[in-house]
């Protein structure tokens, strides 16, 4: 019915208030949504946020521009929109995961339901102040509908991180997400049911949406384990989201051997990690000096703490891991506590669920060696930990003579990210030296900074071959050595305030 024909009583006002609040509240969850897939999927988490967040508001004021046309019918137009919004949005991390194999069909779809959700949720609010101001003037209706809007989004963005990803995950909060529109769509049928044209059909939609949703959910886990199913080449035996990362475990029935993903990057495959844990922690145990105080950076799969107790001398290994989850998993779950050999268990071991960033800048402790074995820098979180403040902290952290170690990533798949790290580090005053070693997994030659005060690295290592399964005296002055296509390509120094590093990480990942 036409808007000046619509009298509002206080009741229904304050049901259409309550539904801004609750639109508000979804629609920056379904912002968030889709920038965290497509963080996980692709990277460049700031990328994905900031186009995402910008198109998302571009296509809310192409939808608030949109309601200029429509002049009648408002609250059965508002249900239509709640309910187009609850499927397509309840359904948008699904579909984003189903699309991903399919190159060159993702972003085009991530970019479609971001356009295709802002429209929709630009159309919500100008309607409701449309309706809302038949018992106020303009300027109250529209103070009183900003403001609501503002604090829903306000609890949706605190609700996200906190509650909806860690306790939910991400189909399932995108599923609870959807059913709130549904049931505001529903909830405003039965309000207004005596000024809708068509009750009993809007109710009818709103209810059939509503319970699509819920099967869907109760269905949960088989469209998570086909949607991860599309990603990972093997069987998944495990995952879990927290509130800092995807932990996914996979075992590839034929060898029954396993592999360890977080946020879809491989961190170990069981049939070579001792290739790749081997070279990052004896070149710097074994060199001569004390080791009793020894610090791991990362690591939370235990598979760098089984390596370094193999010395007798050390006396205590502090393990820094950010999340709670995997130092927990890699102590519980058999697969990957059998592969380190329950090393987290160990009393020598002691455990700190921190920021390694935090860790170094508030710890008064001093170490003699150092092993970072920390993901790749792919996004501006883990590109603080390779930043020249990062590596100056460090160095307040060590000993006189101590020495520090840091996976590299590949000299040959991203050659100026590694030589990049390297090249930080020596800005922090560190003397380095550069070492790579294959670990099939990783596809190819893997990259190792070893790093000291001036004067501290050793000139020639003498490995202990009786702890190892591949590593030699031998092997490691090879290791020192560079292909041509691996020589020196980058002089990039990476600061937090400059943070440039997981640019170039993701452009020359992405090209392999």
């Amino acid at each position: 019915m036409p808007s000046d024909q619509l009298q509002l009583t206080r009741s229904r006002a304050a049901v259409l208030q309550v539904s801004v609040l609750v639109v508000a509240l979804c629609g920056i969850v379904y912002e968030l949504l889709i920038a965290t897939v497509s963080s996980y999927l692709i990277g460049d988490s700031v990328r994905q946020f900031s186009v995402t967040i910008g198109l998302f508001m571009a296509a809310m004021g192409l939808g608030a521009y949109i309601t200029r046309f429509i002049s009648n019918h408002l609250i059965a137009r508002f249900v239509i929109i709640e309910i187009l919004i609850s499927i397509i949005g309840g359904l948008s991390t699904v579909i984003l995961f189903v699309v991903f194999p399919w190159s060159g069909w993702y972003e085009p779809t991530m970019y479609g339901l971001t356009l295709i959700i802002g429209i929709f949720v630009g159309m919500e609010i100008p309607l409701l102040t449309r309706v809302l101001s038949e018992n106020n003037d303009i300027r109250h209706s529209i103070a009183n509908v900003l403001s609501l809007d503002y604090v829903g989004a306000l609890i949706g963005s605190v609700a996200f991180p906190l509650f909806l990803l860690p306790f939910l995950g991400l189909f399932r909060a995108s599923f609870v997400i959807g059913f709130f529109n549904a049931g505001v769509a529903l909830f405003n049928v039965a309000i207004f049911s005596s000024l809708l044209r068509f009750p009993k059909r809007y109710a009818a939609l709103a209810i059939l949406t509503c319970l699509m949703l819920i099967s869907v959910m109760v269905t949960n886990e088989q469209i998570t384990a086909f949607a991860e199913g599309q990603l990972y080449t093997d069987r998944i035996i495990f995952s879990e989201q927290t509130p800092y990362q995807k932990i996914v475990l996979t075992r590839e029935d034929k060898t029954n051997r396993h592999r360890l993903y977080l946020d879809g990057h491989i961190q170990f495959a069981e049939r070579d990690e001792y290739r790749y844990h081997e070279a990052l922690v004896h070149p710097v145990l074994s060199a001569q000096g004390s080791r009793k105080e020894v610090l791991i950076l990362g690591g939370g799969d235990g598979l760098a703490a089984r390596e370094s107790l193999k010395y007798e001398d050390v006396e205590r290994i502090t393990l820094v891991d950010i999340d709670p989850a995997i130092t927990r998993i890699s102590s519980t779950l058999a697969p990957i506590s059998r592969l380190n050999q329950g090393a987290l268990q160990d009393p020598r071991v002691l455990i700190r669920n921190e920021d390694a960033f935090a860790f170094l800048r508030q710890s008064k402790e001093k170490f003699d060696r150092v092993i970072i074995d920390l993901p790749d820098p792919h996004n501006e979180a883990l590109s603080k930990l390779y930043s020249v403040e990062f590596y100056n902290l460090l160095a307040r952290r060590l000993n006189a003579n101590g020495l520090v170690v840091s996976q590299s990533t590949s000299p040959l798949m991203t050659r100026k990210t590694f030589w990049a790290i390297g090249h930080t580090m020596s800005s922090a005053g560190f003397e380095v030296l550069r070492y790579q070693v294959n670990v099939p997994s990783f596809s190819g030659d893997w990259g190792f900074t070893l790093a000291g005060r001036p004067g501290s690295l050793p000139t020639t290592f003498i490995i202990p071959e009786t702890k190892t399964r591949f590593l030699t005296s031998q092997v490691m002055t090879a290791a020192t050595v560079f292909a041509k296509d691996e020589q020196v390509a980058s002089a990039l120094t990476n600061s937090i305030f400059e943070p440039k590093l997981y640019l170039t990480y993701n452009r020359e990942a992405a090209r392999w």
